[in-house]
């Protein structure tokens, strides 16, 4: 039965898989089972599609409230006991949307853990099944198998900066940072599968994400009177690299938005991306705020997220003031990635 199941999962289509997770088709939750009864602290917005439950409504909360009359108590025992145990599983169960509908719900649960070994949250993959796809569970499964893959891989970075934010702040962490972490992520993936529809390589236009994490960022911290203009060149990059240069310039905008313009109504802030004559690629985040940020603050808690997230990728990060604001300019070496054969 293993050697089945790996078959299926190696001969998944990947660029299926992201189209998937990208058209929002696919539901996405994390626990934090640290905090007492293992309550929701993150949903996407396609959990919200699929069971009819707001953000505000499922935060907080267990998610046994998607329990209802028609789910089998067998398949609840089999969840509580993976849970319990620390290992993933797979299942179809019964669940209720919040107006009471039952749905057959596709689960797969897997721990995150830290370098001890110790699990900090639990990932959920979830996708309601239709009639035909109750017959092909196998390949479902395969599906948000390898969606799981690619999320947990990227979720081990913002794991490591929300450990590095509990111990500075509360247990809990902030949520709001988490959310606007984990959807910068959605938005790398959706990049991911455009890329995939013109080659096989894995790289991205990280131009174009920069661009969509800036807009998403502003739209989520922004302030009214704070502008965000955001000029970005066509350059790719890999994958791997593209993810963490997305949680660095997410970081240096919320923390411009958020610190920036204190005591203002009005202000500007600009993000532009471009190419180094060299290889590489120069990104500068600059704002005409009062000149103090947390991430230019020595010993910060920004500065020790960004600094460790610059560090990966080999770049360096540079911070002037003035009495117009603040620039921060990040230079990043760009290896060109070769075209692979096609197999």
């Amino acid at each position: 039965m293993e050697d089945r199941f790996e078959k299926v999962v190696t001969e998944m289509n990947e660029s299926e898989a992201l189209a998937a997770f990208s058209r929002s088709s696919i539901a996405m939750v994390l626990s934090n089972p640290r905090l007492e009864d293992n309550p929701l602290v993150y949903v996407n917005q396609a959990f919200e599609q699929l069971t009819g439950y707001t953000a505000s409504m499922a935060i907080g909360n267990n998610c046994r409230f998607l329990q209802g009359e028609e789910t089998k108590e067998s398949d609840v025992r089999k969840l509580r006991e993976a849970i319990s145990e620390g290992r993933d599983i797979s299942l179809v169960i019964d669940n209720h949307r919040a107006d009471g509908s039952a749905f057959r719900n596709a689960v797969f649960i897997t721990p995150l853990k830290d370098e001890n070994d110790e699990i900090e949250f639990f990932l959920g993959i979830q996708r309601s099944l239709g009639e035909g796809d109750q017959d092909d569970f196998k390949r479902i499964e395969g599906l948000l198998t390898e969606i799981q893959h690619r999320v947990k891989n990227h979720l081990s970075m913002v794991v490591s900066m929300i450990r590095m934010q509990a111990r500075e702040k509360s247990a809990e962490g902030d949520f709001d940072a988490l959310s606007r972490r984990v959807e910068s992520l959605q938005l790398l993936y959706e990049e991911m599968n455009a890329a995939q529809e013109n080659t096989n390589r894995d790289i991205i236009n990280v131009g174009a994400y920069l661009a969509r994490v800036a807009n998403s960022i502003a739209h989520i911290d922004g302030r009214a009177g704070v502008r965000v203009n955001v000029d970005t060149e066509p350059m790719e990059a890999e994958t791997d690299k593209a993810v963490k240069i997305g949680l660095i310039v997410s970081e240096l905008l919320t923390n411009a938005l958020k610190h920036g313009f204190e005591g203002r109504e009005a202000g500007l802030v600009e993000i532009k991306a471009q190419r180094l004559s060299v290889d590489g690629i120069r990104i500068i985040v600059s704002d005409d705020g009062v000149g103090k940020t947390d991430t230019n603050t020595s010993g910060g808690l920004g500065t020790k997220i960004i600094d460790g997230l610059v560090n990966s990728v080999g770049g360096g990060l540079s911070y002037s003031e003035s009495e117009i604001g603040t620039v921060a300019v990040l230079d990043v070496p760009k290896r060109v990635a070769e075209p692979q054969a096609d197999l």
